[in-house]
This record gives structure tokens, C-alpha cells and sequence, in this order.
């Protein structure tokens, strides 16, 4: 197995932090893995925040249905779209997996929030004074892991096919 893929292997999502510090230099090179995502037509319709006032993600968490633990979060990253794209969920949703992979480079452990079609959307628009033509697609908490969950994952005979879906070839 190569470096890549055990980083991807080896990730889960991480919803406990202990209160610790993440370098600047890590909080941008994640931004930029985000940056280097690939985009249809390159558009690049995306717009990144790295939010670490803790009053600020006090009021971030408190805005979702299930991020509360995002107040006890280093940093979150705040991944909008503009929205008269027409891959803007496509394209931010690589650059959030991008993210997240650079996070669990680095050591930290981080998990995926929605945010696009979510009530609170426009409210957390609002709340970090983004331009109206984005839109939230999602956040990322992120920090020193206080527990990792290891919950069971399919098998990949179970969610994957090779030519046409239920063919029992070789």
C-alpha cells in the first residue's frame, strides 16, 4: 500500500478534540490542497474560510442540527460555492475531500459537516459576511483527535460491480 492510499484507509471522522493548537503553515497548506481540487472547466467556484476565534465557532456550532462538537474544534473550514455554477457542489465537495485528506496528512483528525441545502446555510452565509452569491456546501472541523471512532465499513463486494451490475463474471 502507498502513502496516498493508507492516508485515505486510515481516516475517520473525528468529532472529539482536545484543546491544542494547529500550526498556520498546516491551516494553508490544507487551504491550498482545497485550491488544488479538481473543478469542471477549472471555474474554481469555490471560497474558503478558516475560522478559529472560539466565539466564533461557538456561534457556528450552535447554528447546525448535528455539529455542536464543532465549538471544541481547532479550526473549521468554511467551504462555500458560488452558487450560478453548475458544478459548484461537485467541485467544492472535491475540494472538502481534499481537505480533509490534508488534515489526516498532518496528524489531525477532522470530519465532514454539511452545509449545502441546509437550513442554516444562509444563515452561517450571513454569520462570516460572505457575498451572496455563494452558498454553503460545507464545513470541516478540525483538531488534535481526543477519540477516534472506528465504526464497521462495507466490504467492497458489498458496494461495488465490475462491467454491469449483477454479472457473474470472472
Amino acid at each position: 500500500m502507498n502513502v496516498g492510499t493508507m492516508m485515505i484507509k486510515s481516516r475517520r471522522s473525528v468529532r472529539k478534540y482536545k484543546p491544542s493548537k494547529i500550526p498556520p503553515y498546516v491551516i494553508q497548506d490544507v487551504l491550498d490542497c482545497g485550491r488544488l481540487a479538481p473543478t469542471a472547466n477549472n471555474v474554481q467556484p469555490w471560497l474558503f474560510g478558516a475560522i478559529t476565534d472560539k466565539d466564533l465557532l461557538r456561534q457556528i456550532a450552535d447554528l447546525t442540527d448535528h455539529g455542536q462538537f464543532i465549538a471544541e474544534a481547532t479550526v473549521c473550514i468554511v467551504v462555500f460555492g458560488r452558487v450560478g455554477e453548475k458544478y459548484y457542489l461537485e467541485d467544492c465537495a472535491a475540494a472538502t475531500q481534499n481537505m480533509i485528506i490534508a488534515f489526516q496528512n498532518h496528524g489531525i483528525g477532522s470530519c465532514w459537516v454539511a452545509g449545502d441545502k441546509k437550513p442554516y446555510a444562509e444563515s452561517m452565509r450571513e454569520l462570516l459576511n460572505v457575498p451572496s452569491e455563494y452558498t454553503l456546501v460545507s464545513l470541516i472541523p478540525a483538531g488534535d483527535p481526543a477519540e477516534i471512532a472506528n465504526p464497521p465499513k462495507k466490504r467492497l463486494e458489498e458496494c461495488s460491480f465490475q462491467n454491469r451490475y449483477g454479472d457473474a463474471g470472472a
